[in-house]
């Protein structure tokens, strides 16, 4: 009866890497991306080097926050208006703009969230890249994952 085993007798160390052996450090942390957006929304996109990314989310955090106050606005009007008059239309409207007031800060919190996800994603894909093979002229995708 043979023994056969095909396990490793030692683990490896160190100093049993090959010379073209490499480990990967990730160049921007996910963590360190979400925070900073966590703070203020835009941030981490500057951080992961996506510069056109951090206009669009203060444009449409400050669009969003503009209805907002909009229609805040409407229904303050439309409440005071309602409660002096006691006119069914003016409690109707009332009804209308904090109905849309209310929409606006769900859009505003997923926005938030999304601008939070956007930071993670890029910062966890930051290099990633897809190049040309030299020596076949076609597209190569390479992607380096951190092993511990």
């Amino acid at each position: 009866m043979q023994n056969i085993n095909f396990a490793q007798q030692k683990p490896l160390s160190k100093t049993d890497k090959k010379d073209g052996d490499s480990l990967f450090v990730m160049t921007k942390s996910p963590l360190g991306a979400v925070l900073r957006s966590a703070v203020l929304p835009g941030w981490g996109q500057l951080y992961n080097e996506s510069y056109i990314k951090a206009p669009i989310v203060w444009g449409i955090l400050g669009g969003l926050a503009a209805a907002w106050i909009y229609n805040n606005n409407r229904y303050s009007e439309n409440k005071d208006l309602f409660v002096q008059t006691n006119n069914e239309r003016f409690r109707t409207l009332r009804v209308f703009y904090q109905d849309q007031r209310d929409l606006v800060s769900i859009y505003i919190g997923l926005t938030y969230l999304l601008n939070l996800i956007d930071a993670y994603v890029d910062a966890q894909l930051f290099d990633f890249s897809v190049d040309e093979n030299p020596e076949t002229n076609q597209t190569q995708l390479s992607l380096r994952i951190k092993l511990n």
